[in-house]
């Protein structure tokens, strides 16, 4: 598998390079915009491959199920330019949310997890999916707790009912860890998800999750290694399904932070002879 994670002080493919080089990453996030020249899209594109750097995702962060048609219509038209721009440059795959019926964007709302809301997402996800074409890469759904794809089973009922061979999937197992009973046997969650998935999987988010005794339940995103996710079992899973599949730090402070970050997967996976 391959750590990657987001780089600083970037300005142009030589220092993005060194910069993944220094942090001893072998994947990273996309560098460049969709407006961007084509001429810079490609020099990038023509550094990571030198470099044997993997270009893992393009987000499209946004709401294509805001209830404000103007919210909505302009989180559909991000999605298509970002998977454009994942094709463009050659990313596996670019990767959203579902969305949020409610004000939040990315927030739980009771429409979030109803019949009416799943039958948008499938509609709003092959609308984004067929204007594009994509060839090169997968539009992919991020799992969350209160959103659909909210579990592996819901995640493999939108396979089948998106019906789109360029959709798959993208799977952040701490944003499925929603109680106890799963913070305690996350092994098991990573399994399940690996089992009903890894057909269809292409990237992985790398965070941490920390219950507290703070009631009535209270669970905390930290930085890996604080937390309770069964890393070793995740690096396995990911190793045996796919050595190249990229796993990727997120929503981390500071680069310090990101380099404890990567210190603690390097040594899970050291522990348990796998290569990164």
């Amino acid at each position: 598998m391959r750590l990657g994670g987001p780089v600083f002080d970037v300005s142009d493919p030589d220092s993005w390079i060194a910069a993944l080089r220094k942090a001893d990453y072998r994947a990273a996030y996309c560098p460049v915009k969709y407006t961007d020249d084509r001429a810079v899209k490609q020099a990038y594109v023509d550094a990571a491959k030198k470099a044997d750097i993997i270009i893992a995702e393009v987000g499209a962060w946004s709401n294509p199920l805001s209830s404000d048609d103007a919210t909505r219509q302009a989180a559909l038209q991000k999605c298509q330019e970002q998977l454009a721009l994942a094709d463009e440059v050659g990313a596996l795959c670019c990767v959203n949310i579902s969305g949020s019926r409610g004000q939040q964007w990315d927030g739980p709302d009771a429409a979030n997890l109803t019949p009416e809301t799943f039958d948008m997402i499938v509609e709003t996800t092959r609308t984004i999916i067929d204007a594009v074409q994509p060839t090169r890469t997968y539009f992919t759904l991020e799992t969350m707790p209160w959103a659909y794809p909210d579990s592996a089973d819901s995640y493999v009922e939108l396979i089948h009912a998106i019906d789109r061979k360029m959709f798959g999937v993208h799977l952040d197992p701490v944003n499925l860890v929603c109680s106890p009973q799963i913070y305690f046997n996350t092994g098991a969650l990573i399994r399940e998800c690996f089992e009903k998935l890894g057909s269809r999987m292409i990237g992985c988010h790398a965070k941490d999750i920390l219950i507290s005794t703070k009631l009535t339940v209270h669970l905390d995103e930290v930085r890996p290694g604080l937390g309770n996710l069964d890393y070793r079992t995740l690096l396995r899973e990911m190793d045996k399904l796919a050595p190249d599949m990229p796993l990727m730090l997120e929503h981390l402070s500071a680069p310090e932070d990101y380099a404890l970050a990567g210190e603690y997967v390097r040594s899970v996976a050291g522990e348990i002879g796998i290569k990164i």
